[in-house]
């Protein structure tokens, strides 16, 4: 197999002192005829190499099957009207029902796949009026991050000649009277430059029914700082407007507060003040009684605890505490019916406490084992509660709680053609380089035995505080039904134990989430399941990171890398749309000390030439305007001119997609029987043809 040779320029840096070659860059320019001929070149490539895999038409057939079961949100109220979202299976992109009952037909409201021929077009928002007679919703485009969002009258299903552009990570915040509501976006970007420029200066509107987005009244903004996310939320009983600011992805938030006065009379116009202005915590609004506002933080708690604040305070020092600091990581808090819901992850997995608005505990949520819980939110006067649950081999099934005895019914449960008693999960347990205790995940078919030769597919994160937790993909069982073990990392720099945990992964600290990864690895063939040429690794985003920074610091520890819509080149990661925003997690690389820490890892800095590097498949998309796809080229063009051994280094782009959220259910089953038909054939798993 003979990959085109990629064009190396001459484009050279110093920086902080040191010459940084970076002969690719001509790649970041995707609009450039040069750059999409290289696009088509390689995925000729790619696609001839997968369609000769005797495993990819098997997996897209299992996969097909897997996906084909029906799939419900919760079902939420606004006024009497209920909504909720459904999938019948294939369809592309999930559609929005409603009706006066929750356990009702329901009607079809919102159906997204007749917006687009291919299902690019996604639902990417949606917020009812207090009254659920209208229905604000945003769609993406391909992937994108940006929204357009429209409002719907629920009676008759039409659409009102509203429409806002440019907003991008915002919901829409109506007010008590229903005539408008409260979101955030950016200015309007260069032509031509929308998936490409910085996206700065978000700033919140109020934007009322019927004006043209030009009328938007300007609610805040913070010229002097640029960097600052901002979300809106209006409190359920109309009275308070609730600003959140963050610099990007940094979890230490502001809150800024608006009293908007009488609920069906607001006063739009109203004073924004600080309220927990100090950026010394994460702060996470739960719901309130009166003034009387709560929050979730890790302020003088690492592991999280719920507190309290009167609406005209002033700073953190007048916080009240309702619920202390338990032995485990508060991931989150909801409330309906006068209690709070608090969800913790006991190593990594959810466990729910209930309490009262002043904290009194009213015991425990019995879940139906190991696996992920979430929901519970709703409004003051609910009877019923309803949540979420799924685990690796169960996708998610509703559940109905009565609030007042604390007992749960199945609601809905999807049907597919899977038996989850086949299947078995436990938690191990690998030494990383400095002693730390790391656990991991082990998803396997019943009787497996560990003879040596496990094929594993190894995943992880390790970043932004984010938290990995059981649940199901029709990816996982798949690939145990081959023999697998799907293997879920559970790495430094996520949630799962707290802020500390987080801390002790990021910044200067970094290189931890990495060892984490490959003692997990270490551990796997210790442990007698594998061996390292039967181990992938797989990972997107900052996991595609995290992929490229094991493959490039230990290629002898894995027979195949997957690296998804990664950041490749941590010296340059700032300079695109919202990259700025991730130096909370990764340093800055204008900065002398950050700049030395990120070299030592960059994946694209880091590549060797003439080393053995296993069989590699980096995947992307052409619209992803997150992680821009400049960093899977270049990456995998230096990989390409890098590569010692036989093992393939491809990469497979897709067109008409972005990061990930809101793909076509069509495309996600392809890429992902191509990328497991392609790790099966890196790690010699037995061809269908020899098993049959």
């Amino acid at each position: 197999m003979r990959v085109p040779p990629t064009r190396r320029g001459d484009c050279a840096e110093l920086l902080h002192g040191v010459r940084v070659e970076d002969p690719y860059r001509w790649l970041e320019d995707g609009a450039s005829a040069e750059t999409k001929q290289w696009v088509a070149d390689q995925n000729a490539v790619t696609f001839d190499y997968l369609a000769s895999l005797p495993w990819r038409e098997r997996m897209r057939s299992r996969l097909t099957a897997l996906w084909s079961y029906e799939r419900f949100s919760r079902p939420f109220r606004a006024g009497r009207r209920w909504f909720w979202l459904y999938n019948e299976g294939l369809q592309n992109q999930d559609v929005l029902f409603t009706a006066h009952r929750p356990d009702a037909a329901g009607r079809l409201l919102l159906d997204p796949n007749a917006l687009s021929t291919d299902g690019t077009v996604a639902l990417s928002g949606l917020s009812a009026s207090p009254d659920g007679r209208l229905l604000a919703y945003a769609v993406s485009v391909a992937g994108s991050d940006w929204q357009e969002w429209r409002v719907r009258c629920a009676d008759t299903g039409e659409d009102l000649p509203d429409l806002l552009r440019w907003a991008k990570f915002t919901d829409a915040a109506w007010t008590r009277d229903g005539k408008g509501f409260f979101y955030a976006r950016f200015d309007e970007p260069a032509e031509g430059q929308e998936f490409q420029q910085q996206s700065l200066n978000h700033k919140v509107y109020y934007h009322r029914l019927g004006d043209e987005q030009a009328q938007d009244r300007l609610i805040y903004s913070r010229p002097d700082q640029p960097e600052w996310y901002m979300g809106a939320r209006v409190t359920e009983d109309g009275r308070y407007l609730l600003i959140d600011a963050s610099r990007g992805t940094d979890p230490e938030n502001r809150v800024f507060v608006a009293d908007l006065g009488t609920p069906t009379q607001p006063e739009i116009g109203a004073e924004v003040r600080p309220l927990l202005a100090e950026g010394d915590a994460q702060y996470g609004f739960v719901t309130n009684s009166g003034s009387r506002l709560i929050f979730t933080t890790d302020l003088k708690a690492p592991l999280g605890r719920i507190v309290a604040i009167d609406a005209g305070s002033n700073g953190a020092a007048d916080l009240s505490e309702v619920v202390s600091e338990r032995g485990d990581s508060l991931e989150w808090a909801a409330s309906a019916g006068g209690r709070i819901y608090a969800g913790y992850l006991h190593d990594a997995h959810t466990a729910v406490w209930v309490y009262t608005l002043t904290g009194r505990a009213r015991g425990e949520v019995r879940l139906p084992g190991i696996g992920s819980a979430g929901g519970f939110g709703g409004h003051a006067g609910d009877r019923t509660a309803y949540y979420s649950y799924s685990s690796f081999a169960q996708p998610a099934a509703i559940y109905a709680l009565d609030i007042a005895t604390g007992s749960s019914r199945l609601f809905r449960r999807p049907q597919l053609d899977l038996d989850p008693d086949q299947y078995e999960t436990s938690l191990e347990f690998a030494v990383s380089k400095d002693g730390a205790r790391i656990p991991v995940f082990l998803c396997m078919r019943k009787g497996s035995v560990r003879d040596g030769r496990r094929p594993v597919y190894l995943t992880g994160y390790g970043g932004f505080r984010i938290s990995l937790q059981p649940g199901f993909h029709p990816n996982r069982p798949v690939w145990m039904d081959e023999g697998g073990i799907f293997a879920l990392a559970i790495l430094r720099g996520g949630g799962e134990y707290g802020k500390e945990w987080h801390d002790a992964g990021r910044l200067a600290n970094k290189q931890n989430v990495f060892d984490d990864f490959q003692a997990i690895a270490r551990h796997l063939v210790d442990a007698g399941w594998t061996q390292p040429g039967r181990i992938a690794i797989a990972g997107g985003s900052n996991g595609g990171l995290l992929v490229g920074a094991c493959l490039t610091q230990a290629p002898e520890l894995f027979g195949c890398a997957l690296p998804a819509v990664g950041v490749m080149d941590m010296l340059r990661f700032h300079k695109f749309t919202v990259g700025w925003g991730w130096t909370s997690d990764y340093g800055n690389p204008d900065d002398a000390e950050d700049f030395a820490t990120l070299l030592r890892y960059s994946p694209l800095h880091n590549v060797k030439p003439g080393a053995r590097y296993p069989a590699t498949l980096v995947t992307t998309s052409d619209h992803d305007d997150r992680v821009v796809p400049a960093h899977s080229f270049k990456f995998a063009a230096a990989l390409q001119a890098a590569q010692g051994g036989p093992a393939p280094t491809l990469i497979r782009i897709e067109v008409d997609a972005g990061h990930g959220a809101g793909k076509p259910i069509a495309k996600t089953i392809q890429e992902a029987a191509d990328v497991l038909a392609f790790a099966a054939a890196a790690l010699g798993m037995e061809p269908p043809e020899a098993s049959s």
